[in-house]
């Protein structure tokens, strides 16, 4: 069976990572491309990628290509999805992959017209551990989910001009690390719920410094989501139950989660490895396209991007 051959539209930090990581059996990593044709070459030579475009368009048009990862800032994400969606190509998208759901539900409708798979780089929906755990979760050794704690908090040094408060390119914690936390109370969360509370605190460009939100389903799962750009906060997940709680550390790339019954007996579950979290992504999207497993991540992608939502229509109502 021939490759599936890859190609990289965006060759920021991220980008680095994806193609220093990228080792398949099924996938090849074909191409890259950047508004610099000077960048790209650099790129692909540091990566042994064969070849090296100028622009994006280039790379779209290069009917090799089966795949188009997209490492762009977040406010450029919909533009290129629908973009190689048109040209033909399956995405994968970092995350947010869109700024809202609107954006997002365009994209899966041209994705099922054009018969291909979309789909988000969410290290929790793809890393072994987490689906590990919903069928620890399904055996209902810890009965009724009861409520999830979901802090990040990452420092960041309080320049307007990064990226990171820079409302031009998206900026906030919201779309950066809040993703993540959102994606891991979602996980859990047996139904999708809504955003009861969320207030925030804005940095001087009006982007999101830190905000706190309340999740409730009608089933009464609670979920907290806590974050920060100016506080560093511990990534560890608590999700209780009636019958015990589990704690996953440093919860985006997670491989071990500590299992703490009532009758105070105590698990570890292992399973994956953090170093391979792109390479499981890049496999999962490859088995979807083979049709050996469904495209479930989007279905929890599609709900994280309308709590994102939510939470940001409560921050408007504060203003």
């Amino acid at each position: 069976m021939s490759k599936l051959q890859w190609g990289i539209i965006g060759l920021g930090e991220i980008a680095h990572q994806f193609a220093a990581n990228f080792e398949q059996e099924t996938s090849s990593l074909s191409a890259c491309a950047s508004r610099s044709l000077e960048k790209a070459q650099t790129f692909a030579q540091q990566y042994n990628i064969p070849k090296a475009y100028g622009s994006y368009e280039e790379l779209l048009a290069d009917d090799n290509i089966s795949i188009i990862y997209i490492a762009v800032p977040n406010r450029q994400h919909s533009t290129h999805i629908m973009q190689a969606l048109a040209a033909g190509k399956h995405v994968l998208c970092e995350k947010a992959i869109t700024m809202n759901l609107a954006e997002l539900q365009s994209a899966m409708k041209l994705a099922e017209q054009k018969q291909l798979i979309l789909a988000e780089a969410m290290t929790i929906f793809n890393m072994p551990l987490y689906h590990e755990l919903h069928s620890l979760i399904a055996s209902d050794r810890l009965g009724k989910l009861k409520m999830i704690q979901a802090p990040f908090g990452s420092y960041k040094d309080p320049d307007p001009s990064n990226r990171f408060f820079n409302p031009e390119l998206a900026g906030g914690a919201l779309l950066d690390i809040g993703t993540y936390a959102v994606s891991f109370a979602r996980w859990f969360l047996t139904e999708q719920p809504t955003v009861v509370a969320s207030t925030m605190v804005p940095f001087s460009t009006g982007v999101d410094e830190q905000s706190i939100s309340i999740l409730r389903n009608s089933k009464d799962e609670l979920a907290t989501i806590s974050l920060s750009f100016q506080a560093k906060m511990p990534k560890k997940g608590i999700v209780a139950f009636e019958n015990g709680y589990l704690t996953i550390d440093n919860y985006p790339r997670a491989d071990q989660a500590e299992l703490f019954f009532n009758d105070g007996t105590k698990e570890t579950i292992q399973s994956g490895f953090t170093g391979n979290a792109m390479n499981y992504e890049i496999e999962n999207i490859v088995a979807i396209i083979n049709g050996e497993k469904t495209n479930q991540s989007l279905f929890f992608t599609k709900d994280v991007i309308d709590i994102l939502d939510q939470m940001q229509q409560k921050w408007q109502s504060q203003v």
